[in-house]
């Protein structure tokens, strides 16, 4: 039997929310586990996000990013979470990203840092590393917690479930206590075996949900696990109807959907159609191309059914020098052009894609969730800072914000060393020894995609999600059929935990008759 691994904190998920709280825990001399469901420690949604992060600009002040932060949030941002942002976020910019972590961010010729501007900002204010600022942040936050004694990194482990003395304790009358965590069940990819975690304070960092949709600029293991592990757990989960979708992701029936970065309308390209005619102006007069995310998405999809076509297009070419965009945008440049698209004179086909989950776990102003014991920060939480639609470049100084917080407030409030009843949880007892058919998991997922993507998508109507409610439920039944008879692997895991989120999802949007930004009804 696996002996269990014990731990001051536990924390899913190694993006700029999961490695900015390891980095302060294992700082104040707490012993830290960072789990995540890849081989490689930096893959994250942070890694893969192109625009930038929020700073400061010239004449700005946190009460305009207050106001452009409520404004695109659609009138349902928690303002006290808003305010927290707008008043802590750019000092933490300056002080672990800037001045620790050395982050090259891009800068003028006279060195001060070049500011850029994005859809629902009144001035520029981002701060980018050409288009691959968080992979920039990723691997310089990953590298000094490489450094760090206090931290253990357990790659190609993935989570199963939190570990609740009400749920797994061999006393049954644990179910008349207050819901708490004490650790996770962790799948060993590498020898199919299940160890319990054990820890006196657990925080979730798991990113985001976007790959439960057919098309997502989200990475492979963004598939809402930690949501799920959370409902699972009794946690209150809220505001998860509203799905963003980011308006631009390329779009080449051979290549996979990537997202192309705001940061180019913020540069000045136009959304154009095929005769390279600009076609927001008649659906935000005053914002144009770079009106809140809700609004432009929806525009293009409404142009695509107008004009009958399967994408509209980005015009760079006539509106940004070449030399800019190739010293702006190197890696959109370059993979554009292995599908043979030369973004300095072509104009470049894009779709809206599934990109950002404004709901989640619910969490205070610390990162606490419902659960005792139980943290959740970035994507997976919802602190109420995006309301109904996420301002551009606002979740990854959300992660550094609610990192820092959480880790702050763990270590005032951590029970002392063998207080969590952690001999109460017995080891996993596995219910199949069958592999699972891939075959079958990865057409149960497809099915998800397509009925997020067509019934639970852009435009929702009463029918589309009836019908995604009662084919979800069915295929949840046969998904938790066949997860309890097979053997456990990261897929099956993945493939539960999307139907459930999906399904989350799905009823909130039914239950929510209100047309409010990401979430909109016809």
């Amino acid at each position: 039997m696996t002996q269990p691994i014990h731990t001051d904190v536990l924390i899913i998920g190694c993006g700029i929310a999961g490695g900015t709280a390891a980095l302060e825990l294992a700082d104040m001399g707490l012993g830290v586990v960072l789990v995540t469901r890849s081989d490689d420690v930096a893959e994250s949604n942070t890694y893969w996000a192109q625009g930038g992060i929020i700073f400061t600009g010239e004449g700005d002040s946190p009460e305009k990013l207050v106001q452009d932060v409520l404004h695109a949030g659609a009138g349902i941002c928690r303002e006290q979470a808003v305010e927290t942002l707008a008043r802590t976020g750019p000092g933490l910019v300056q002080s672990v990203l800037i001045d620790r972590l050395k982050v090259p961010f891009d800068r003028r010729p006279d060195g001060s840092l070049s500011l850029g501007r994005e859809g629902g900002h009144s001035l520029p204010r981002i701060v980018h590393s050409a288009d691959s600022t968080g992979r920039c942040i990723e691997n310089a936050l990953i590298e000094e917690l490489r450094r760090h004694p206090q931290v253990r990194f357990l790659a190609a482990h993935t989570a199963v479930d939190l570990l609740t003395p009400a749920h797994h304790g061999r006393d049954r009358r644990a179910v008349y206590d207050p819901l708490s965590c004490v650790g996770a069940y962790l799948l060993d990819q590498s020898n199919g075996e299940i160890v319990r975690c054990f820890a006196r304070s657990t925080i979730l960092a798991t990113g985001g949900l976007g790959q439960i949709y057919l098309r997502t600029t989200n990475p492979a293991g963004a598939r809402g696990d930690g949501v799920a592990m959370a409902y699972r757990a009794g946690a209150r989960v809220i505001n998860t109807e509203y799905v963003q979708f980011h308006p631009t992701a390329f779009y080449h029936r051979n290549a996979p959907c990537f997202l192309i970065t705001e940061a180019v309308r913020g540069a000045g390209a136009r959304l154009v159609d095929e005769r390279r005619k600009p076609f927001m102006d008649k659906y935000d007069p005053e914002w144009k191309d770079l009106a809140p995310r809700d609004v432009v998405s929806r525009s293009i999809h409404a142009e695509m059914l107008a004009q009958g076509v399967k994408n509209v297009y980005l015009d760079l070419a006539s509106y940004i020098p070449a030399d800019r965009i190739r010293a702006e945008f190197p890696g959109m440049y370059e993979s554009c052009r292995e599908y043979g698209i030369d973004i300095t004179s072509d104009l470049l086909p894009v779709v809206p894609a599934a990109h950002y989950s404004c709901g989640g776990v619910w969490v205070d102003d610390n990162g606490r969730s419902t659960i005792d014991r139980l943290y959740a920060i970035g994507e997976v939480s919802c602190t109420g800072v995006h309301g109904a639609n996420r301002l551009a470049s606002t979740s990854l100084l959300e992660g550094l914000v609610w990192g820092h917080r959480s880790a702050r407030h763990i270590a005032e409030s951590l029970e002392p060393r063998g207080a969590p009843l952690f001999d109460d949880i017995p080891p996993w007892q596995p219910t199949g020894a069958e592999a699972p058919d891939p075959a079958l998991v990865g057409q149960d997922m497809t099915s998800i995609k397509h009925i997020m993507w067509n019934y639970v998508g852009l435009v929702r109507t009463t029918r589309r999600l009836a019908r995604a409610i009662s084919d979800l439920r069915n295929l949840e039944v046969e998904i938790e059929r066949f997860y309890r008879a097979a053997a456990l692997s990261d897929e099956l895991i993945g493939l539960r935990n999307s139907v459930r989120v999906a399904l989350i999802i799905t009823l909130a949007a039914w239950e929510n008759r209100e047309s409010r930004g990401c979430h909109y009804r016809e």
